[in-house]
């Protein structure tokens, strides 16, 4: 994907996905949709599972097991809700949101999780007093992989396309931002390889947000930063 130049002066923005991104969640997230599906009566490997997390939750349960079923979606988040207390976020996460902030970009979460995941993951990562923005689930009828979510966070903090970066961890997130035309940088730590990030439209693949915020400036988030 060529990224289109900055508008000079323009307001930019660093739009962030957060299960599997700033948090480690993902392998969490699959323990509690495989006993949700084992206890509707679903054979659902691990495996698929993971391949299908960064999808809205019936999105994920339909194209798993072929229909909606929300008794699956009502029980992922009963196993859920105490496994979310175990999740941390990735080294560094606070610091790399600072430091966009502070260089005057408008940080904004933009995720497909439930309202109450968001109110904790937040409260985990300590960093409201900067944030510019929060879009979820609730703001759009469609989930990732369309665009719907991104443009979302867009227009809560006023900030075009061309001006603004995505973070995220899944093929889903990366889709989702090109559709909105917004270049995208895959992280690895949600568990899906460069590759296959590259491949689905990421300008840029890093293993974690501590590694992005080592290479900070000569990123794609670079571009759009001033001077420090």
């Amino acid at each position: 994907m060529t990224q289109p130049a900055p508008s000079v002066n323009a307001p930019t923005a660093l739009v962030l996905d957060v299960d599997g991104t700033l948090l480690d969640t993902v392998y969490l997230h699959v323990i509690a949709w495989w006993e949700a599906f084992m206890d509707g009566g679903y054979e659902v490997s691990g495996f698929d599972i993971h391949r299908a997390i960064g999808r809205g939750s019936e999105d994920l349960v339909e194209t798993l097991v072929g229909k909606a079923d929300e008794a699956v979606v009502d029980a992922h988040a009963e196993k859920w809700a105490p496994l979310r207390e175990k999740c941390i976020p990735f080294h560094q996460v606070p610091e790399l949101i600072r430091t966009c902030a502070e260089r005057g970009m408008k940080v904004v979460y933009c995720t497909s999780g439930a309202p109450e995941d968001v109110e904790d993951f937040r409260e985990k990562i300590g960093c409201d007093d900067v944030i510019s923005g929060v879009v979820n689930s609730s703001d759009v009828e469609q989930s990732k992989p369309a665009p719907d979510i991104v443009r979302a966070a867009l227009q809560a903090v006023g900030v075009e396309p061309q001006n603004a970066v995505m973070l995220g961890d899944t093929v889903y997130d990366v889709r989702a931002a090109k559709a909105a035309g917004v270049a995208c940088i895959g992280l690895m730590c949600g568990g899906i390889g460069e590759r296959e990030l590259q491949e689905a439209g990421a300008v840029a693949v890093y293993g974690n947000p501590s590694e992005l915020l080592q290479d900070l400036d000569a990123s794609p988030v670079g571009r759009l930063l001033g001077s420090p």
